[in-house]
């Protein structure tokens, strides 16, 4: 099945979509190279686009520049590479918690194709004045994890609401981590601060 198949299936039927993938046999590799890689780009050059060129000028608050443009586009590929592995080892760690079955190729599966709507949302972010609603999109993403996990991961109906909802916190918790460490090493490596001069209310 093409890319542009997977992800629209996943956007518009996604319940008879995982129907289709839980009879796939797990290719990690090709699931990165494949889909993640593709739409992480996708996004990533967006958001160079959207920042290196137009970007966000408020008066005191203002990001335009190539060098932002460069700082959101790795931190949209890195953070789409990141997430994928990061939410799969911490649903995949806690399936045997909720009588679900531990099988980490399935869980990147259940990732992968789960963020579908967050990379496609990324998009917008060419417009950057438009990239919070772009962000919204990954909300619809939740929704596609939550009901395949009973799907990939055989989780039983008993355990299916209580497993969604400790992955999430687990998962909120390490990315909260995860984005203060790529913005402190990726700000500084790009030359760039987030600090407020207050006497002219605009960002240096």
């Amino acid at each position: 099945m093409s890319i542009i198949d997977r992800a629209k299936n996943m956007i518009v039927a996604p319940a008879k979509e995982w129907d289709v993938i839980s009879q796939e046999t797990p290719d990690t590799g090709k699931i990165i190279t494949g889909y993640v890689l593709p739409l992480g780009a996708v996004a990533a050059i967006a958001g160079f686009i959207g920042y290196a060129f137009i970007g966000i000028d408020a008066g005191f608050f203002k990001m335009k520049g190539f060098n932002w443009g460069i700082y959101q586009a790795l931190s949209v590929l890195v953070g789409a590479l990141l997430s994928v592995f990061v939410t799969a080892f911490v649903i995949d760690a806690l399936a045997p918690g909720f009588k679900s079955e531990k099988n980490m190729p399935r869980s990147v599966q259940l990732v992968a194709y789960s963020f579908t709507p967050a990379w496609i949302g990324g998009i917008l972010s060419i417009l950057p004045s438009l990239g919070m609603i772009g962000s919204l999109f990954g909300l619809y993403g939740l929704y596609l994890l939550y009901i395949g996990l009973p799907k990939l991961k055989r989780t039983p109906d008993e355990n299916h609401t209580t497993y969604f909802i400790v992955s999430l916190l687990v998962i909120i918790a390490v990315y909260f981590v995860i984005g203060l460490i790529m913005s402190s090493l990726l700000m500084p490596l790009m030359g760039l601060s987030k600090t407020i001069d207050v006497s002219n209310f605009k960002f240096e």
